[in-house]
């Protein structure tokens, strides 16, 4: 089974890192995520602006927007690394038009990266798009993890996630993966992608409880969840409310907002930020069974790890 994925990555293959979000503040973690690479054979360029600051920014717009089309035009790049998330990727997609190739079609090039890059990776529909470690966290994934985004890269292989049911069913669908708060931001917009049969894909990182309530009612009064297939759910880290104050936990609003959609739903997929962050391929078809004993599974059919 093809998707039309990039050529798999071997070691030698020179990629490219931008910064197309928040400026750059975790030296020492990015260091070390270079080096992750390095260590695995890659060559690695940085952009100009990786280290640039313009306020929160990693530089101006049109610079960043100017290293993402370097990246993408550059037939020596095999593939983009973003350095970090923070805010700023989806100012680079006022007046943006994603570059294609002398065919028409985007250009095939793995993009890697989660959080505000999810700007990126509804926006572009990129063949070779995967929610996954930024170069300021991939140091800090497990071995396990490390293993999975770079079997995928070389072998176009991925093991299915382990998660607990929330509403049994089984549905398949193009798995789409998403910070919630960005793709909030993407609905109404010619970014939005096609929704129809997916699988949402959620984590989300310091939004309090009202703050997810607000962004899934606003999904919910749109209608976005009409006809999607099953939703997933990763980590939705520092998300609790403060003490004392009354409220929903995380987990009662995500339950009480998706539980009633009536498609099936796995949660506590080990994704999103502070902790494991396994890679989710963008677009790619994928299969989620939530069972009645609790157990959920995230899989993929065509792409499991090949047998003996």
């Amino acid at each position: 089974m093809t998707y039309g994925l990039p050529a798999p990555l071997v070691p030698g293959d020179l990629l490219y890192a931008v910064a197309p979000s928040g400026t750059l503040r975790e030296t020492e973690k990015f260091e070390a995520g270079l080096q992750v690479w390095r260590d695995r054979g890659y060559q690695i360029e940085l952009s100009p602006n990786y280290n640039q600051r313009w306020g929160y920014l990693a530089g101006k717009d049109h610079q960043r927007r100017q290293q993402l089309l370097a990246a993408l035009k550059n037939p020596n790049y095999k593939g983009i690394l973003c350095v970090r998330g923070g805010y700023g990727g989806t100012r680079l997609l006022e007046n943006w038009q994603w570059p294609t190739d002398t065919q028409g079609h985007p250009i095939n090039k793995w993009l890697i990266g989660f959080s505000d890059i999810t700007s990126l990776l509804w926006s572009g529909a990129l063949s070779g798009g995967v929610h996954g470690p930024l170069l300021t966290t991939i140091s800090q994934e497990p071995d396990w993890s490390l293993n999975r985004l770079f079997t995928w890269l070389a072998n176009h292989t991925l093991a299915p996630l382990t998660g607990e049911s929330w509403v049994t069913g089984t549905a398949t669908g193009k798995l789409l993966p998403a910070n919630l708060t960005v793709a909030t931001c993407l609905l109404g917009t010619a970014h939005e992608p096609d929704l129809a049969g997916a699988i949402l894909a959620f984590e989300d990182v310091t939004e309090a409880p009202y703050r997810l309530d607000r962004m899934l009612t606003h999904w919910r009064m749109l209608g976005k969840f009409d006809q999607i297939a099953g939703i997933a759910l990763g980590r939705f880290s520092q998300c609790e409310p403060p003490k004392n104050v009354p409220s929903f936990s995380a987990l009662e609003v995500l339950q009480e907002r998706l539980g009633d959609l009536g498609v099936p739903m796995v949660a506590a997929l080990p994704f999103g930020h502070d902790g494991e962050n396994a890679a989710l391929p963008f677009g790619i078809p994928a299969k989620l069974e939530a069972h009645a004993d609790g157990t959920g599974l995230l899989s993929f059919p065509g792409y499991g790890p090949k047998k003996a």
